[in-house]
């Protein structure tokens, strides 16, 4: 393993009475390969930790992992610390290998008190619930604020971002938006959408309301939707192909990569018809309008000059 792909880190792994690993929290991760030193040091510092929890019928315990982030994942705290890796901004989204992934990671019952496994928490509730535990959901991933705080961000409601998302500094997530795992955000942007898994958006751009990022995990594609810098995708809108810079789909509109997109820019035929395309065949492309002609219903493609939006530089300090 090459240190520039080796990530290692010491976590508190918890485990079900029948053995099931439920989870691995890494409250550090660091590129390369530990020394006897840092290993001891945070070996003294977390390892008073791990200790059984009656309650929620489980034992903690000490781990040290070392892992290559080109290899596939091979265990429950190798699953968690590529995601931890992605969430502590060590590697980026669609640098890390997931594949496998979710055999890795089992249906946890996610309580206020910690992860639990699902029978022991129908079993146990009478006394988690006179304990003041409560389940708050049932999912392979747990919330991204139960592990990580990255700094310099903005999450209003902690149930919206999984953990495995990358979130930049002045990244602001508002109470609709969505920010799933290996996704997120390379610079100070405004989340009110949905930001798939793979996606990444750039520096100053504008997920609007109710806005929908398509991924790669339900349809069964293979293109990494991105988008660009300073970029709008306004409220309601959605989009199936990539977006450049000082890009704008104007609200409400979505542009999958089959979408008939017509370039109004370009001159008409004989018959008043603008050329027409396949939305694809403009992905990724810098400085387009993509709008619907409220007269004829077509969706039209529009070159624009400058720079796209710009964010409330005191809202995303």
């Amino acid at each position: 393993m090459s240190d520039e792909r080796t990530v290692w880190g010491i976590g508190l792994s918890t485990t079900s009475e029948n053995g099931t690993v439920l989870d691995t929290w890494f409250p550090e991760v660091r590129l390369g390969v530990p020394d006897d030193g840092d290993a001891a040091a945070a070996a003294a510092t977390w390892g008073g930790f791990a200790e059984p929890d009656e309650r929620r019928a489980v034992e903690v315990s000490l781990v040290t992992l070392a892992i290559d982030l080109d290899s596939a994942p091979a265990s429950t705290p190798d699953a968690y610390l590529r995601l931890h890796a992605l969430s502590h901004r060590v590697a980026r989204p669609n640098e890390v290998n997931l594949d496998g992934v979710f055999g890795y990671l089992p249906i946890v019952a996610w309580t206020t008190a910690g992860p639990m496994h699902p029978d022991d928490a129908s079993r146990l509730r009478p006394l988690l619930q006179r304990a003041g535990v409560q389940v708050h959901s049932l999912d392979k991933f747990p919330r991204l604020l139960d592990y990580v705080t990255p700094p310099g961000v903005r999450i209003a409601d902690a149930s919206r971002v999984r953990l495995g998302a990358y979130l930049s500094p002045g990244t602001t997530v508002m109470h609709e938006g969505f920010v799933n795992f290996n996704a997120g955000t390379l610079g100070a942007s405004m989340v009110e959408g949905r930001i798939s898994q793979g996606v990444v958006v750039g520096d100053g751009s504008d997920i609007g309301g109710g806005a929908s990022i398509m991924g790669t995990l339900s349809g069964g594609g293979t293109h990494r939707v991105s988008i660009g810098a300073r970029t709008l995708l306004g409220a309601n809108a959605g989009i199936g192909i990539s977006l450049g810079d000082d890009c704008v789909v104007e609200a409400g509109l979505y542009v999958t990569a089959g979408t008939k997109v017509a370039l109004a820019d370009e001159p008409a035929d004989a018959a008043g018809a603008r050329p027409v395309i396949k939305a694809r065949e403009l992905s990724g492309r810098d400085g387009i309008l993509f709008r619907r002609n409220s007269v004829t219903g077509a969706v039209e493609a529009v070159r624009r000059a400058g720079v796209g939006v710009t964010l409330n530089e005191a809202l995303h300090a």
